[in-house]
This record gives C-alpha cells, structure tokens and sequence, in this order.
C-alpha cells in the first residue's frame, strides 16, 4: 500500500486542468510579481475569511515578520507565545530583536494556555501570539480580554488553521466555562485570523490550502495596518523609489497567487474530508491507550494535523518505519530547548504540560486521499503496537 503523510500529487491529479489552466494564464500574461492574479486571490481571499484586508506575501515566516514590524515591535520588546510550535513563530520574533516569552498549553488542544497569560506580562510586552496549531482555533475571547486589560496587540498565527473557524461567546476575563455556558449560550462563528490585529497564514504546499511553494498572506480589518503591511513587503515603499519605512522583499508570487485562487474554491470540501477521516480515525482508535485530538466546543477544528498522544512513542515510530507507514512528529523539541533559544528562556522555565506532549504526540496520515482501508491499515498497525506487552 503507497501510504503518504500528505498526498499532494494526487489533489493536484483531481484539479489538473484549472491549475494547468490558471498556471498558463500567468504565463500568457507575463506578470509574474504582483499584479491582476495577485490582487484578484488576495480578494477572493479576503472574502472568504469575512475580513477587509488579505496582503500576500512570500511566505507565512514573512507573514509573522511582516506583522510584528507594522505593530511597531522591537528591541527590548517582550511577545508571549508558546514553545510548542514551529520555530518561525519565536523565530520572527527574535529577528526583529524582540524577546520571546513562553506559556505554557493546554493539554486537550495543544494551544497556549489563556489562563497563564496574565502572569507572563511586564512593562515590556507589547503583543500576544496565539498559535490555532494543527487546525484547532487557540480559545480567543480570554486572550482578547486580556489584551484589552493591558492594552497588547494580538497576532494570530494561522499558519495551519486556514479556515478554522472560532466561536466568539463574548467571554470575560476570568469567567469560568460554566458561567460562560450560562451567560453566553449562543456567539458568533469567526473565521480564525480575523479575530486579532493580524492573521498570519502560511500556504506551504502541505497546507490545507497549499501553494505549489512558498506563499503567505497577512489579514486585518485596520486600515492603517493593511497600508503599512502592504508598504513593508516591498521595501518600504508605497510608490516607487520611494520608502516611508524599513521593509523587506517578501511579494507574492503571482503564479502561486493563481494556484491558490483555484484552490480556494475546495477548501471547505477538503476541510470536510479531513473531517470525515478525522472521525474515522476517532472510531478506529476508541478503546486503545491512544489520546484521540479533541475539538472543543468553540472550534470546528480543520485538522491540518490528525494528532495522537501515545504511550512508548518512539517505540512506536520505529515500529511504524518498518512497516512503511509515514508518521510526524509536530514537535519533539520545545522552542525554549532548541539550541538557538536557550538565552531567551530562563533554565529553570516550567512548561510541564509542554514537556511531557512532546513526549507523546505523533501525527498520522492525513489529507483528502485517504481511504477508508488506509486508516484501517494504519490503525490497526498502530493498535497491533499498543497491544504488545512491554
């Protein structure tokens, strides 16, 4: 059985005569940086997100970076976040010369922790980076309180939760979930990344909405920030030659834009097939010592990845090799560990929770190829290993 982690080369087989199509068109048109392609999926994008701004740019990396510096964020500047993520999100952060300050997750729904947040601030933060990581929206409203509180900016790191959506019940701080059950029994669904002061996406082929390389966009309702996000990603510049602000070369790519505009008609059905496997997969393991990945009731997670948390996970990964099933581990180091960003984090930094899923987690197959005799293949596999006695 050819089993993929992600199986672009077939998605790509189902689409093949538009993306050929719309491939050929930026071809024929000879506008090969910005322009038409550029600006018709930006709006197309916008859209579909409900938002008024979508600014492309060339990577979601870029995006983070994009968005810290029209924040005005810098040296001695302290940003909040979590150490359990890819590296670009604390990466960015230290780029522009701002510190990272790590809190701790929640262990249902890997996201930071909004009740931990408040302890982290000082005189120095000036932003919050919320992470919706692996498809599942981060619990907004009390972030959003808190940031009102202490008058913080927010940036949502969407990378891998483009179309995710949140329920925002108009939560205050320090309600507790049954008060919230009680006083807010119905909210309004918001697509993750319109929420903050800016969205960053990333469109890494392996996205739910992927490029055909590399590719990300910034989202904002402000005015004032679209401009200034829009100006920075071509040096600085609103009209040529002429540069209002320290910027950097991070367009978009118009063939990349071209792709994504036709892509961006499936994702809802493709996030409705990740769906559908993700349950699958949650039937096939009930009963095991496998922690199947939960969906709160405020998400509608997208599941960019299909999580597990295991007991012996590396005896389980080397298990998995040879029987030529592809697996990931999404993270195994914590950021505050990576040798890069050891100075950011004190030694004694507690993060348990964070710890122990890095330990744990492991990610299966998952994309709109999946068959049900794949999943029934992987699973029993993984079962088979579960079951053997130490």
């Amino acid at each position: 059985m050819n089993l993929q982690l992600v199986d672009l080369t077939n998605q790509y087989r189902k689409i093949k005569p538009e993306i050929d199509e719309a491939v050929h068109s930026v071809l024929d048109s000879g506008q090969f940086v910005l322009g038409k392609f550029v600006s018709e999926f930006e709006q197309n994008t916008a859209k579909y997100l409900g938002i008024k701004h979508a600014i492309g740019c060339a990577s979601g990396t870029d995006a983070l970076q994009v968005a810290l510096m029209a924040l005005g964020i810098g040296p001695g500047d302290e940003v909040i976040t979590t150490s359990f993520t890819f590296v670009a999100t604390v990466e960015t952060i230290a780029l522009i010369g701002a510190k990272p300050v790590y809190v701790d997750i929640k262990q249902d729904t890997f996201n930071i922790d909004s009740a931990k947040i408040e302890a982290a601030i000082t005189k120095n933060t000036k932003a919050i980076i919320p992470v919706h990581l692996y498809g599942h929206s981060a619990d907004m409203d009390p972030i959003i309180a808190i940031a009102k509180k202490h008058n913080l900016k927010i940036i949502e790191d969407t990378a891998q939760a483009m179309g995710a959506e949140y329920l925002s019940r108009g939560i205050e701080e320090n309600d507790s979930d049954a008060d919230n059950e009680r006083k807010y029994p119905t909210g309004k669904w918001r697509k993750v990344g319109t929420i903050g002061d800016i969205g960053c996406i990333s469109f890494f082929p392996s996205k739910n909405l992927g490029a055909y390389g590399d590719a990300g966009m910034c989202v904002t309702n402000d005015d004032t920030l679209a401009d200034k996000l829009r100006m920075i990603i071509v040096h600085g510049s609103k009209f040529r030659y002429h540069h209002e602000l320290l910027g950097v070369n991070s367009r978009l790519d118009a063939m990349q834009a071209a792709i994504l505009d036709v892509k961006l008609k499936y994702l809802d059905e493709w996030n409705s097939e990740r769906l559908r496997a993700a349950k699958f997969y949650n039937k096939l393991f009930e009963g095991t010592a496998a922690t199947t990945p939960k969906t709160a009731s405020y998400s509608n997670h997208i599941f960019h990845q299909y999580t597990l948390r295991v007991p012996r996970r590396d005896g389980l990964t080397n298990y998995l090799k040879s029987k030529n099933i592809p697996f990931g581990i999404y993270y195994p180091i914590p950021l505050h560990r990576q040798k890069a960003y050891l100075h950011f984090a004190p030694i004694d930094l507690n993060l348990p929770v964070t710890e122990q899923m890095t330990k744990e987690v492991i990610s299966l197959p998952m994309h709109t190829e999946l068959t049900d005799e794949m999943q029934n293949y992987i699973s029993d596999e993984v079962k088979s290993f579960l079951c053997q006695k130490l």
